[in-house]
């Protein structure tokens, strides 16, 4: 449904001109949800506004369902109005002078050919059904929540029957609570429709819960793109790995090759922490590495096991409560592991305890990354 190729894209800087996008490649199949992810600055907003038509692409191409929308090598540019998406953007964009339904009615009332009058009310009727909102078609939009907004933007832009929906933010305006309920519906909503989606983001918990695919972007660039399990567990670069939620970063050392495939690592400069596990290709010994784990992927253990594979001695330096859970500091021979630990478990600020880590968990990488 989506096909966006080699798309580039720079702006004015007082030190010259400055590329945003940087040759950006990815293609949204028919009916799926696809999120661009990263943080400010990345360019996946900027990236969003090409491909809606709100700018002009400096290069490359942008297809929806098979259509040039925007070729500057050809001189191919189709204006927004003219495009077959629906956008919701981060501020909503309600008109307060406005009620529910002429909100939604809006865009139907301004495109060509004109619709009559019964199906724009049939079709407002339906949008705001499908966003929980049909009892509030009178209210006022200066006396509507946060959510019930967001909702009104979303029926606007669905309204249309659009081909192609695009999502900037959308959520980012609304407290922690509401934006969690409101991205569960959100999720059903688009899933329901089975409208094809594009969805920016710097939430991971969005971007995770939403889409079918991610794409992971970083200085204009998509560093990464596959499904959110995939990506999560299995980034390509330390960037990937600590933007996708809570990483700890270990510096190693290769002390030595078993096999082709594995080889023991000394953590921290520890000569007591050391961990099996597979070592990239190229690798040799003494080479300086960064070990990747998740703080949930750590094992903290009261007791020393019988089996002390992988297991290593260490100390809590400190403890946070947080509900059902605790995390802990965790001195390893001098390197600092977080980890999370249950707070029922009888753990406390100095006591010793043996971290068991998955090599099958651990992630590697040179220190050029």
């Amino acid at each position: 449904m989506l096909k966006v190729a080699g798309l580039s894209k720079s702006f004015p800087t007082p030190e010259g001109m400055t590329k945003v996008i940087d040759g950006v490649d990815f293609a949204v199949p028919e009916g799926e949800c696809y999120a661009l992810l990263g943080p400010s600055g990345c360019g996946k907003t900027t990236t969003l506004r090409c491909v809606a038509g709100l700018e002009h692409a400096d290069g490359g191409t942008i297809e929806i369902g098979g259509r040039a929308m925007s070729d500057p090598a050809r001189g191919v540019f189709v204006a927004a109005h003219e495009r077959p998406i629906g956008m919701v953007f981060q501020s909503y964009a309600i008109w307060p002078h406005l009620d529910v339904f002429e909100n939604v009615a809006y865009p139907l009332r301004v495109q060509r050919p004109r619709l009559q009058k019964a199906e724009i009310q049939a079709r407002v009727a339906d949008a705001l059904a499908l966003v929980g909102m049909q009892a509030m078609a009178a209210r006022s939009a200066t006396r509507l929540s946060g959510g019930q907004q967001q909702r009104v933007a979303l029926a606007r832009a669905l309204v249309r029957r659009p081909a192609l929906l695009l999502l900037d933010e959308p959520l980012s305006n609304l407290d922690a609570r509401l934006r969690e309920q409101m991205r569960n519906e959100l999720r059903e909503m688009i899933h329901k429709v089975g409208v094809t989606a594009l969805y920016v983001t710097h939430d991971q918990a969005e971007a995770f819960a939403l889409a079918h695919r991610v794409a992971v972007m970083w200085h204009g660039r998509i560093v990464q793109e596959g499904e959110p399990r995939a990506i999560y567990r299995r980034p390509e670069t330390p960037f990937v790995a600590t933007f996708l939620g809570a990483a700890n970063v270990l510096a190693a050392r290769l002390e030595t090759r078993c096999n082709a495939t594995e080889g023991v690592l000394v953590l921290g400069g520890s000569a007591t922490a050391r961990l099996l596990v597979a070592v990239p290709q190229g690798c040799s010994p003494g080479d300086a590495l960064e070990l990747i784990v998740r703080p949930e992927d750590v094992e903290v253990l009261c007791a020393p096991p019988q089996d002390m594979h992988n297991v290593t001695p260490a100390r809590i330096a400190w403890m946070s409560f947080q509900g059902s859970q605790c995390e802990c500091g965790i001195d390893v021979g001098g390197a600092f592991v977080r980890a999370m630990v249950h707070s029922a478990q009888d753990m406390h600020e100095g006591a010793q305890v043996w971290l068991r880590l998955d090599p099958s968990r651990c992630i590697l990488f040179s220190k050029e990354g």
